[in-house]
């Protein structure tokens, strides 16, 4: 690990955050005269991010943690475009609206990570659109797109790897690199931004950006990148069987964002507990060496305090309960997700492998089936062994019925009229 001199750069290393610094010396050495400005662009592809956003997130928390000034960049504009960044596939085009919608449902979560305001660390919330929008063509071609040769461009990852996958790869997306490199360059000019942040895969963006800033204003920039994290077992960050892992409350019930925490694989807990909480190094050296069944309350630590974080600790603290009253006691909480069928359905007789379907524990009647085979199907905690067995109103209990999944994936059956 390298030495810093600065308490930004220091506490990032320590927390595992840093995977390249454009220039660590003079980074560092900026760091500590007095708060730097520093940025992160969110595009607003859809309503909610997810958790693999969430490494930029705590970066902007650190950056603030540690006395200097976060920028929030929605990408109103750059979200028109699409960054090809480690994608086969073009961006859906969205309108105006859809993207005005995002980005009001987007940034409710930024409200628990940072500070913001007018003070000189107080994070500020900018939209690029609100330049990028005024651009003229033939200007910005000749002050700007004269400093990019194709050449290099054609070398980074972003479009080499979809290049070489034979996936094509339109002209508007070929300039996002270009814009976001403008970003920076105009962020450094309205907000005296010296700094850009972001996950590895970013770096030759950010990088064009330094070079713009410097190229047409003599600025000294900076990036820093992250790495792109995956979990001990290979798997991107973010993303499950059922889909992503939503930060939105609407998008993600704060039990299943809890219970995907909860479900870290062992190798991961100490790691996360660096990079997704507050809690002091010593604490999390003493949870991450605890071993057999003991991690599990390390995991229960990491899932308290990545959805306080996101969701508040009220809401933490009902799905720590709400787990404890569930796999400990096998009692029926109203905070468990719920899915609604039909009353006549029930009444008549439901199948029990279309049920599990219906709740969206299974895939098919053929997963329930192998399920069923391997004793993981449960209807009120009994084990299913009947893959012809019926439900009905026989089996409510306090009006729900509880289909499980193992010993972690539970979901309340309600008959509605």
């Amino acid at each position: 690990m390298e030495a810093y001199e600065s308490s930004f750069l220091k506490l990032l290393s320590e927390r595992g955050c840093i995977n390249q610094i454009s220039d660590p010396k003079g980074l560092d050495e900026l760091a500590q005269k007095g708060p730097i400005t520093a940025y992160i662009g969110f595009d607003m592809t859809g309503p909610s991010l997810h958790v693999g956003h969430m490494m930029g997130i705590m970066m902007l928390r650190r950056l603030q943690q540690a006395g200097h000034k976060p920028i929030v960049l929605m990408g109103g504009g750059t979200t028109k475009v699409g960054d090809p960044s480690g994608k086969d596939d073009a961006r859906p085009v969205l309108t105006d609206e859809i993207i005005a919608h995002n980005m009001a449902s987007i940034r409710r979560v930024f409200d628990r990570f940072l500070t913001f305001g007018d003070g000189p660390t107080d994070a500020i919330m900018v939209n690029n659109a609100d330049w990028l929008e005024e651009l003229a063509y033939i200007p910005f071609l000749r002050d700007v797109g004269r400093h990019f040769s194709v050449n290099r461009m054609l070398t980074f990852d972003s479009v080499k790897l979809r290049l070489e996958r034979d996936q094509p790869l339109s002209f508007l997306e070929f300039n996002y690199m270009i814009l976001q490199a403008y970003d920076f360059a105009e962020l450094s000019k309205r907000y005296g931004c010296r700094l850009q942040m972001g996950g590895s895969d970013q770096w030759g963006n950010i990088v064009n950006g330094i070079d713009l800033g410097r190229r047409i204003a003599g600025a000294e920039l900076f990036g820093l990148t992250c790495p792109l994290l995956t979990t001990a077992s290979g798997a991107k960050m973010g993303k499950t069987a059922s889909g992503a892992v939503w930060l939105n409350a609407d998008m993600l019930t704060p039990w299943d964002f809890w219970q995907y925490w909860r479900n870290t694989e062992d190798e991961d807990v100490g790691r996360f507990l660096r990079l997704f909480t507050d809690l002091p190094i010593a604490e999390i050296e003493r949870l991450e060496a605890l071993c057999g069944a003991d991690i599990n309350e390390a995991k229960k630590v990491l899932a308290n305090e990545v959805t306080a974080l996101v969701h508040g600790r009220e809401a933490a603290d009902a799905a720590a309960e709400t787990a404890r009253r569930t796999f400990e006691e096998g009692a029926l909480a109203d905070d468990l997700p719920s899915v609604s069928v039909p009353a006549a359905e029930l009444s008549s007789g439901m199948g029990v492998l279309g049920a599990f379907v219906t709740a969206g524990l299974v895939a098919s009647n053929g997963e329930a089936r192998r399920q069923v085979k391997g004793g993981g199907l449960k209807v009120n905690d009994a084990t299913v062994t009947d893959e012809r067995a019926v439900l009905t109103d026989a089996n409510l209990q306090d009006g729900v019925i509880k289909l499980s999944l193992g010993r972690k994936k539970h979901i309340l059956l309600r008959p509605e009229a």
